[in-house]
Parts: C-alpha cells; sequence; structure tokens
C-alpha cells in the first residue's frame, strides 16, 4: 500500500500546529529520556537512522532520547521488548520490515504486529535494485527474464538471508514473471555478491550503497528497482512497473512504533515530529548517504501499509514455501 503525498503533508501540517497545552497528559510528556530501539546492530542503515531521528526528537522534545541496539532473531528480539513496554510514550520501536512477516514465518510468537503495537509513522525505504554481472549476456529485465525462461536451469538469485526483504522479492519476480529460477541463500551480502562477481549466480537484489562501486567499477550492472516510482538514490534505474511487471514491488522499510495502549495524543505529538524528521534536509542527506529514501506517513496510513505487507508477504511465503532458518 503506498503512503498518499497529500495525507502525509496535511497531517504533518496540523501535527505541528495543535494545542499541546490541551491535553493535561501531553502537555506533561516527556519529563524524562525516552528509549528508542533499533532491532538491529550498531552501524547498520536501521541504527544510523534511528540516531539520526533520536538526535532530532531530543532537540524538538526536549528531553534525551537513548538508542538501545537489541539485535537478534530476526528483530524479534527487540519487537517483543517494546511490545512488553509500559505504554507510556517512553518506550519505541524503530520498526524494520521482518516484523511484517513474522507471523507467516514464526509459530507461537509472543506479541501480535496487528495488536501490540501503535503505528506512529513511516520513515524510509531501503529500495532493493536488481543487478547482475556486467558481463552477463541480459542488459535489461526483458533479456534477463527471457534468459531465465530459456535457461533449463533458470535464474539463479542470491539472497542475504530465508525471508529477507531480497529473498521474497526475488520470489515475486519470479512468479510475476513466470520465470523458472531458485534463490540461493548466504549469510549476509558479501557472500551472495562474491558469488555475483564470480559470475556464479546471475543476479541479486541488493541496496544501491552497496552496489555502487562495483557498478562505478563496471563490474555490476542494474536492471530495475522495485520500488513503486523511481527512486532519487538512483534515478536512472527503471522501475519494475515501468518494465511490464506492475506487481513486483518490494524493498526494506522502517517506521517508528509504540506499545498498544500509548495514549493517542503523544502518538499524534510523534507522528507529526517524525514527519518533520522526514522534511529536514540534514535528516534526508544522512539518511541518504546510508542507501535509505526518506518516507513519512500519518498513523493511519502506517497502520495500513503494515496490514497490506502481511497479507503480501505471507502469500508469497506460502507459495514458495519459505520456512525459518
Amino acid at each position: 500500500m503506498t503512503m498518499n503525498r497529500r495525507h502525509l503533508l496535511a497531517t504533518a501540517a496540523a501535527g505541528l500546529a495543535l494545542p499541546w497545552s490541551a491535553s493535561g497528559f501531553a502537555q506533561a510528556w516527556p519529563t524524562r529520556p525516552i528509549r528508542l530501539i533499533s532491532p538491529y546492530g550498531a552501524g547498520g542503515s536501521n541504527d544510523i537512522l534511528t540516531r539520526v531521528l533520536g538526535d532530532f526528537l531530543a532537540r524538538r522534545l526536549g528531553q534525551g532520547v537513548v538508542v538501545e541496539n537489541k539485535a537478534g532473531a530476526g528483530t524479534r528480539i527487540a519487537n517483543d521488548f517494546v511490545a512488553k513496554a509500559p505504554a507510556d510514550g517512553y518506550t519505541l520501536l524503530h520498526a524494520a520490515a521482518p516484523i511484517a512477516i513474522g507471523e507467516a514465518l514464526y509459530k507461537d510468537l509472543p506479541y501480535d504486529v496487528h495488536k501490540s503495537f501503535a503505528s506512529i509513522a513511516s520513515t524510509a525505504i531501503a529500495p532493493l535494485f536488481l543487478v547482475a554481472n556486467a558481463e552477463a549476456p541480459y542488459k535489461s529485465l526483458a533479456e534477463f527474464i527471457k534468459h531465465a525462461k530459456s535457461d533449463p536451469k533458470g535464474a539463479t538469485f542470491g539472497s542475504p538471508g530465508a525471508g529477507s526483504a531480497p529473498h521474497l522479492t526475488a520470489e515475486l519476480l519470479l512468479r510475476a514473471s513466470g520465470a523458472k529460477g531458485i534463490v540461493v541463500q548466504y549469510r549476509g551480502d558479501a557472500a551472495a555478491y562474491t558469488e555475483l562477481l564470480a559470475g556464479r549466480i546471475d543476479a541479486t537484489l541488493t541496496a544501491i550503497s552497496t552496489a555502487i562501486p562495483h557498478i562505478q567499477a563496471g563490474k555490476l550492472r542494474v536492471l530495475g528497482v522495485a520500488t513503486e516510482e523511481r527512486t532519487p538514490l538512483y534515478p536512472q534505474a527503471p522501475t519494475f512497473r515501468e518494465q511490464g511487471l506492475p506487481s513486483v514491488v518490494g524493498y526494506g522499510w522502517y517506521g517508528m512504533l509504540a506499545p498498544a495502549g500509548t495514549p493517542a495524543s503523544i502518538v499524534a505529538r510523534l507522528t507529526a515530529e517524525i514527519n518533520a524528521a522526514v522534511a529536514d534536509a540534514d535528516v534526508r542527506r544522512k539518511a541518504e548517504a546510508a542507501g535509505l529514501q526518506l518516507r513519512g506517513s500519518s498513523s493511519e496510513d502506517f497502520s495500513a501499509f503494515i496490514a497490506s505487507e502481511t497479507r503480501k508477504w505471507a502469500q508469497i511465503i506460502k507459495a514458495a514455501n519459505i520456512t525459518a532458518e
């Protein structure tokens, strides 16, 4: 589900103008530092953006924002921690895309993505680019698909892990195009890149920040991007939609959540501040350096987006018989 830009701008403008003193709870909040939980370790794109947003929120709210990394278990450790935190606005989750696929991959999750959290706003997406070895005979998406259909082995994709956004988007591409192929799982991007550069796999779906050194060196070629529209991170890459595959949309994404039951006045304030951050030039510069495209939203649109992502990827997980590692 695509966030409505006009709705986003109206939400941000209205939120910034709200008379917060009208609510005693909102007026009193925050009176102490806020914990902002990242579901990944230090140094990755989520952690970088979490810290940038934390600094922005600290200036706007007049309280410290402490970033805590709770990595592991496909983001489930951080998700569960925030789901069980007090619903008082002092513990927030900078959630990532795996939260929307968890119920299709894992049994007996200790939280419910639809009931355990209050949606605040989307923050960013990590566009996925289909890249191939520059020496491969296919120079466009159409030629790649033709190759995959004619080769008895089909196309071979590299993936940084089972159930990851690149894995699921590759499966979506195969089904939408009618091509044959397999997705080979590696432990992270580095191993997949080694195989791709050596010509032992045909393609991978990846962040442009990881691919760009190899593209500039003439070793990799971009065949398309799986976003709704061309991304400013690499605008020369055509979308799959432009190339005749309108359903092939998939990417990593991040957004802010709070424990369910967090007062609506606090959620509204945070929604306004997150959208102000997304519109900030310095925040945008730092996000794009990390390979992220900022994308805010209303609370309602972000909740609907998560629900849409959950349904969409559950279908792919079932069709491809994907199981958790």
